[in-house]
């Protein structure tokens, strides 16, 4: 039996039938309807008038391993190799809370990402780079309003007004419960922190976006386009209407909201899952929440290649995947992209292949073509029937989580986390039966291991991390560290925004690790056993 005949349907990762050929008989209900101008409501081709004819994505590489000192030389590396935008990946303890020198970062420090427990690190971190002058995203949700309070800090000592900084904190807590387990609180108090730095930015940093709300994990967990659509929305929806209780308006606040989804393998359901994306969150936030301005409606995302989809069997056959999957966030209209290096499923990334991730970007950029025009797949009858589908089945599932209390009900449920499990199974019984080909993986094997550079490191750099805290510790001012952690002690207990308080706390040098113990003893641990 041939592959071809194999393959029992033809359909989109989402389960989308795809029909032999496309025609006009086969073009959406609306088809004839004016799809409208990029830049104009509902913005299904994209926010910006101009787009990459007005200027390029924000090239943005996820980077960071070991110390402050190693990764600042990366990101170094990276600006000189023309990428456009900083993105900063945290190692699990700090992500979680922890100091380098407590006993639970055994084992982790530095190695998923760059470890910071200080503002002084944070320094480090980005010593010899004018933060008034780059956008930096960073990848981090528990502990957010801790390193935006050191990069905020960090900055001032720059001499940078707060006006000036543009970047993003991650701070999407409710994914965590659902796909990715980087908490530390239960989920009320972890809201309150999220929706703090929502609110402080709105008033304090309005260049800034406070939250990046991520589809990214929950494809990654498993789940389909169209899932990953809907269940973004759904924590979206908690988000503005938790910062709404707070006597803000929607205009107040929905311009600085960003997003974050993955780009898969499915080519043309890529591309039409972010347009569709861009025209229901427009129609949500005019219809659900009444906003007025154009600006709060846009749906601004950065995109990333889709991890999940790098095999360490014939590694390089993932730079093809990842150029495959960049390809499909540019036509759809991305407003920042990460594309994975080929070694990442065996490794963090060396120099030479971040380059090469990088140069994928550039290619499609200066010598593919597809930023002449905006939008160039519009009216396509395929692709059009693809967004319309795309938009009704994540409205469907937006219906459903409504019935059930909203996206923070539906997760204590359980419903959302089962539907990612089924789509998960379901991908992973096509693989296996070969239904479903993975190059290098299922078909077309070779024997052959990879010999290439990976970049391992060095299991001394938690000594470092100690040593450098033990010092700081000796040098800080610590009388001033216990009253700024009382300080956070009583904010806690009571309704204030948080933010402020833990700024206090972050220039008097309080480690991460004090201050989320401060906050810990306040608020208690989520423990993931049984979920809710």
């Amino acid at each position: 039996m041939t592959l071809q005949e194999r393959k029992p349907k033809f359909e989109t990762l989402s389960g989308i039938e795809a029909k032999r050929v496309y025609a006009p008989a086969d073009a959406p209900e609306n088809y004839n309807a004016p799809i409208g101008f990029p830049g104009e409501f509902p913005f299904t081709r994209g926010v910006q008038p101009t787009m990459y004819r007005g200027r390029f994505w924000t090239m943005r590489q996820y980077a960071g391993y070991a110390s402050a000192d190693e990764s600042n030389a990366r990101y170094k590396y990276l600006l000189a190799q023309g990428q456009t935008g900083l993105s900063v990946a945290f190692d699990l303890p700090t992500q979680t809370g922890y100091d380098s020198a407590a006993v639970m970062a055994e084992g982790e420090v530095g190695k998923v990402g760059v470890a910071i427990s200080s503002l002084e690190a944070m320094e480090r971190l980005f010593d010899g780079i004018p933060l008034a002058q780059v956008s930096t995203s960073m990848t981090i949700n528990s502990t957010a309003a801790i390193l935006l309070a050191m990069y905020v800090a960090v900055a001032k000592k720059q001499g940078a007004e707060s006006r000036q900084l543009r970047g993003t904190v991650q701070n999407d807590i409710l994914k965590e419960y659902i796909a990715r387990g980087t908490y530390i609180f239960p989920p009320a108090p972890s809201m309150r922190l999220a929706t703090d730095i929502i609110e402080y930015c709105a008033r304090e940093l309005p260049n800034w976006n406070p939250i990046s709300i991520s589809g990214y994990h929950i494809r990654e967990a498993g789940s389909t386009a169209v899932q990953e659509v809907a269940f973004t929305f759904a924590n979206a929806i908690e988000y503005v209407n938790a910062t709404l209780a707070r006597g803000l308006t929607i205009d107040d606040f929905a311009s600085q909201l960003s997003f974050f989804f993955v780009a898969q393998l499915d080519f043309l359901e890529e591309i039409a899952k972010y347009r569709a994306a861009r025209r229901l969150w427009a129609r949500l936030v005019k219809e659900k929440f009444g906003a007025q301005k154009a600006a709060s409606m846009m749906l601004r995302f950065h995109t990333q290649t889709a991890g999940v989809s790098l095999t360490a069997q014939q590694p390089q056959n993932n730079i093809v995947r990842t150029a495959i999957e960049a390809l499909a966030a540019v036509l759809g209209g991305t407003q920042s992209l990460h594309t994975n290096s080929f070694d990442e499923a065996i490794a963090l990334p060396t120099e030479e292949s971040v380059q090469v991730a990088l140069r994928t970007q550039q290619i499609i950029a200066h010598e593919s073509g597809v930023t002449n025009t905006i939008d160039p797949v519009a009216g396509s009858y395929y692709i059009e029937n693809l967004t319309d589908e795309i938009e009704k089945r994540a409205l469907e599932y937006l219906d459903k989580i409504e019935k059930l209390g909203g996206g923070l009900k539906a997760t204590e449920a359980g419903f959302i986390t089962r539907e990612i499990q089924e789509s998960s199974w379901k991908f992973q019984r096509e693989v296996e039966a070969k239904e479903r080909v993975i190059v290098g993986v299922n078909e077309f094997t070779t024997r052959d291991a990879y010999r290439g550079k990976t970049l391992r490191v060095d299991p001394r750099v938690r000594d470092d991390q100690v040593a450098r805290l033990q010092s700081l510790r000796a040098r800080r001012d610590n009388a001033r560290v216990e009253n700024t952690l009382h300080a956070l002690r009583d904010a806690a207990r009571g309704t204030t925004n948080l933010v402020p308080a833990i700024l206090a706390c972050v220039e008097s040098y309080a480690t991460l690790g004090e201050i989320c113990d401060t906050l810990r003893k306040e608020f208690g641990e989520f423990r993931g056993a049984g979920m809710f």
